[in-house]
């Protein structure tokens, strides 16, 4: 899927919203005007019903104006989860329209004799009202599709909502002219079930990845593939995502070879960060390096180690005086050092026995201390 850039979603979600707009304003305004002049209430009513979907449309806009706003020190992901809130806001206007269609319904058909008669031209406007929002929703879905917004999707079943309840107009119409006037509430109760079903899945939907769900299994599959095959990664646990509006945040741990600098280390975790950027529509990935799997580990099982400034202390008057380059390993909750030296400064067999002494005093105070290698160079040529 190609990724749209954050000006051009904005100026195509801004174009087919505003095309919704104008095409609600014009058959609303109509529906109203000859559903008054043919005296057809059910007419009149979608009219209204219609006037939901321009609320909606403006409900988008905002919302869609407002998540490209850069972030800032109260929104420092961001503004994108307003398309969300927007989508939930969609979802909750297509359950009130669906539950208003159920109880207009039930009035009928408690009472069949409430219906009037209308004018045939009633059913005409009906229809074509019905041909004019399936073609702006398949537009729409279209356009939802293309920049992968569930806020425009939403949108855009709201359009089709509004279709249904054109339909059940033109039925009702239709079947008043043809003196079935129960097809009116029949397919009312219908239509009104429906769009409540799909309310409601808006509006879980978009709750849902408020509550910060994350990505459905195939999707996180892909992400993790991209992360194990990042050059110097060898294993990965611990990947979870959350949505950013229509993008998602990564964060995820990487298995790397223990011996690497941090430098080096750092060097694979922006590379892998940068794959699921690429390969994904994440908005940003958050990489955190182990040198061993500790996907069993928490920091309340995590024993407690001595840090670098404790063992510099405990190594004493030999680390005052030598200066020994430090290398610290904590691995499967135990410590390996190495002790890097000038050669000459073993050569002095007092020296030499200073330095074992505290060493091995070192061991004895740190139990958790499984290995020392003391290293020295013969000869150092920098270029």
């Amino acid at each position: 899927m190609i990724k749209e850039t954050a000006p051009n979603r904005y100026a195509v979600a801004t174009r087919s919203t505003l095309v919704s707009v104008f095409v609600n304003s014009l058959l609303s305004t109509i529906q109203i005007i000859i559903g008054f002049f043919s005296h057809s209430q059910s007419l009149i009513a979608d009219g209204f019903h219609t006037l939901t979907d321009l609320f909606a449309d403006f409900i988008v806009l905002g919302a869609n104006r407002i998540s490209r706003s850069k972030a800032d020190a109260n929104h420092p992901y961001g503004h994108a989860r307003f398309e969300t809130v927007a989508s939930m806001v969609l979802g909750l206007l297509l359950i009130i329209a669906g539950l208003g269609m159920l109880f207009v319904a039930a009035r009928k058909f408690a009472d069949p004799s409430s219906i009037p008669r209308v004018h045939q031209i009633a059913l005409y406007v009906a229809v074509v009202v019905v041909i004019s929002k399936e073609i702006l929703f398949r537009y729409m879905v279209r356009v939802a599709k293309r920049m992968n917004s569930t806020m425009l999707m939403a949108n855009a079943w709201h359009a089709r909502a509004d279709a249904a309840s054109s339909v059940v107009v033109a039925f009702g119409i239709f079947g008043n002219l043809m003196g079935y006037v129960f097809l009116d509430p029949l397919a009312a109760a219908l239509v009104g079930f429906m769009i409540c079903r799909t309310g409601g899945k808006f509006a879980w939907n978009a709750l849902s990845r408020l509550a910060d769900g994350g990505l459905p299994p195939q999707e996180l599959q892909a992400i993790e593939k991209t992360l194990k095959e990042t050059p110097g990664v060898i294993n990965i646990h611990n990947v979870r995502t959350r949505y950013m509006g229509d993008s998602v945040l990564v964060d995820a741990h990487l298995l790397v070879n223990s011996e690497l600098t941090v430098s080096e280390a750092h060097l694979i975790a922006v590379n892998a960060r940068k794959r699921v950027i690429a390969e994904h529509h994440a908005l940003d990935a958050l990489m955190h390096i182990d040198p061993e799997d500790d996907r069993d580990e928490d920091d309340n099982n995590f024993p407690d180690l001595p840090g670098r400034d404790e063992i510099v202390a405990a190594l004493g008057d030999i680390y005052a005086q030598f200066q020994p380059d430090l290398h610290i390993h904590y691995l499967h909750g135990e410590i390996n050092l190495i002790l890097l030296l000038e050669k000459q400064q073993l050569d002095d067999d007092n020296h030499r026995k200073r330095i074992v002494e505290q060493l091995m005093s070192l061991k004895k105070r740190y139990p958790m201390l499984k290995s020392v290698r003391l290293i020295t160079t013969i000869e150092q040529i920098n270029f």
